[in-house]
């Protein structure tokens, strides 16, 4: 499969919200980065009310411009533990303990309510074939790939779109992206599962009609999939969405068979081949180029 490029996009003129963008970005993040990210963020604050209270003193029991002592001080402010070990007996000391409590007091809803959005925030595990394929079916030519549910879980009322995203030059020689929706065989499934073979039969209605390796590419063509759906464990709404690259449209080939009968009548899907291809056969009618996969 081929590597998915990233565009950068320079965007001019937009209004934005350092704040919005600064949120979304934490969302975004893994979760082990915005848990070290909250934590250098509480280290930071300890480190620079530790400072605060060594320049000030008057921290009973804390030796003089001790930093160490300070900075076990200031944490136990933050943390609202309060030994009592140590305590301020100063003005200046008790305005900066005032001053530390309400950072704390902010800090800490900040970073509950990041921990609890992003722990609440649905994640969805769909895989998508490596490939999509262009081969006979039922003697039309077709497009397909698979998708299927990683979770034990199941998807209900799965709603599928796939969109072929080509560049053009009109007739008055300017550049044009185009989007241009597939019609499929079902675009709705009422239970996504582990397996789920999407279709698209190659018509004269369908925008792939006439396509080839070489028109893709020099269209810089690509299928945008887009899913939807609700999880029937949790009922959070379930997103995916996967790109193909016109290099991994493979022609010529099918996806293999990964649903068999048994000798005793039941049936077994093997995952392992969830993204293996295979050549049609060489006396298949295919009316379009064939190509090695990948």
């Amino acid at each position: 499969m081929a590597a998915e490029r990233s565009y950068e996009i320079r965007v001019v003129g937009a209004h934005e919200s350092i704040l919005g963008d600064w949120y979304h970005a934490l969302l975004r993040m893994k979760w082990s980065t915005l848990l070290a990210a909250i934590l250098a963020a509480f280290l930071a604050l300890n480190m620079l009310f530790a400072l605060a209270f060594t320049w000030s003193g008057g921290v009973m029991h804390m030796r003089a411009r001790s930093f160490e002592d300070a900075f076990y001080f200031s944490a136990q402010t933050m943390g609202t533990i309060g030994y009592g070990a140590m305590y301020p007996e100063s003005r200046a000391a008790n305005l900066i303990v005032v001053a530390e409590s309400y950072v704390s007091l902010l800090m800490t809803a900040l970073s509950t309510g990041l921990v609890f959005t992003k722990f609440s925030r649905p994640a969805g595990r769909v895989a998508f074939s490596k490939q999509a394929t262009i081969s006979l079916m039922d003697g039309k030519p077709t497009l397909s790939f698979r998708l299927g549910n990683e979770r034990r879980s199941t998807i209900l009322e799965g709603a599928i779109t796939v969109s072929l995203a080509r560049t053009i030059r009109t007739a008055e020689g300017m550049t044009f992206y185009r989007l241009l929706d597939l019609k499929l065989a079902r675009n709705h499934s009422p239970a996504i599962a582990r397996s789920w073979t999407v279709l698209h039969t190659i018509d004269e209605a369908s925008p792939l009609f006439g396509a080839t390796p070489e028109s893709l590419e020099n269209e810089d063509a690509e299928l945008l999939v887009s899913l939807v759906g609700t999880d029937d464990t949790s009922y959070q709404p379930v997103h995916a969405r996967h790109t193909y690259e016109h290099p991994a449209i493979v022609w010529g080939h099918r996806h293999v068979d990964i649903l068999t009968e048994d000798p005793d009548g039941s049936l077994t899907l093997d995952l392992r081949k969830f993204h293996d291809v295979m050549p049609m056969s060489a006396t298949a009618d295919f009316p379009y180029p064939r190509a090695n996969a990948k």
